[in-house]
């Protein structure tokens, strides 16, 4: 069975992708042993009514998740009524988690209110879901050039919000092992395997960070769901390790006190 946190509903805003029809998307999760599967929204990249998106988000996966869509609702601090957006979140949707998108939204890690976020996300028992880069640069449109999360200063700020879940999604390469090492050794921080590039490159990130840390993520439709698969196919990890990362390692990090899914 495999847990994916990290898919996505709504459309890219760029290009069509294959899979961005909610039924669609199920479909190819459930034909693939997902059990669940940790969705946001696209249209919390760019959308300034994050309240709408988020309750479309929430319907979506009501209508369409047949049990297996978790809604990971979009939060931007910069955004009036930011605070009222983590109580909806979690009081009205039901949502166990949110999902930064820190680069789109115009925030550094180091800005305060960052951290004020991290604070009443976790005073709210809520994971957090920090979404390093969505798109290789070089393949970014000419007028919407966003670099990745620069993550220098994570390590610090998590360092002070005792209690936090927090999961680094599409861990972009250009981003050094030393910085990954020094946020994950500071708290109970995650990250999934999306962008973990390379010929054995998951059996390398083992090494590199704790395995219990490690969580499948498929960045589906964004990229083709086999390409995650095919990662853990040719890892060359134990059914047991395969096994933390596909499912277990997902489960710890939900908790049994998490809001019940929708």
């Amino acid at each position: 069975m495999i847990i994916d946190t990290n898919v996505y509903l709504s459309r890219w805003p760029f290009r069509h992708l294959e899979g961005d029809d909610p039924a669609k998307l199920v479909a190819k999760l459930r034909k693939r042993n997902v059990v669940e599967a940790w969705a946001g929204s696209f249209d919390g990249m760019l959308h300034r009514d994050l309240a709408s998106v988020n309750i479309r988000l929430a319907q979506d996966c009501r209508t369409y998740g047949q049990g297996i869509l978790v809604p990971f609702g979009s939060v931007n601090p910069k955004l009036p009524d930011w605070r009222e957006d983590v109580r909806r979140c979690q009081e009205e949707h039901k949502m166990p988690g949110i999902r930064l998108h820190p680069n789109y939204h115009g925030y550094s890690l180091d800005d305060p209110l960052f951290a004020e976020l991290l604070k009443l996300a976790t005073a709210r028992r809520l994971i957090v879901q920090l979404a390093l880069c969505m798109e290789d640069v070089r393949t970014q449109p000419a007028l919407m050039r966003v670099p990745a999360v620069d993550i220098t200063p994570l390590a610090e700020v998590v360092k002070t919000t005792p209690g936090l879940r927090l999961e680094l999604l599409n861990c972009t390469s250009n981003i050094s092992v030393e910085q990954y090492r020094a946020a994950l050794a500071a708290a109970d921080v995650s990250a999934e395997i999306s962008m973990v590039d390379g010929i054995a490159g998951l059996a390398r990130l083992g090494q590199e960070i704790p395995l219990q840390r490690v969580l499948f993520g498929s960045y589906y439709p964004f990229f083709y769901f086999e390409s995650a698969l095919f990662k853990m196919q040719e890892s060359g990890l134990d059914e047991a390790s395969q096994k933390a990362i596909c499912e277990d390692n997902a489960r710890r990090l939900m908790g049994p006190a998490a809001n019940a899914t929708l």
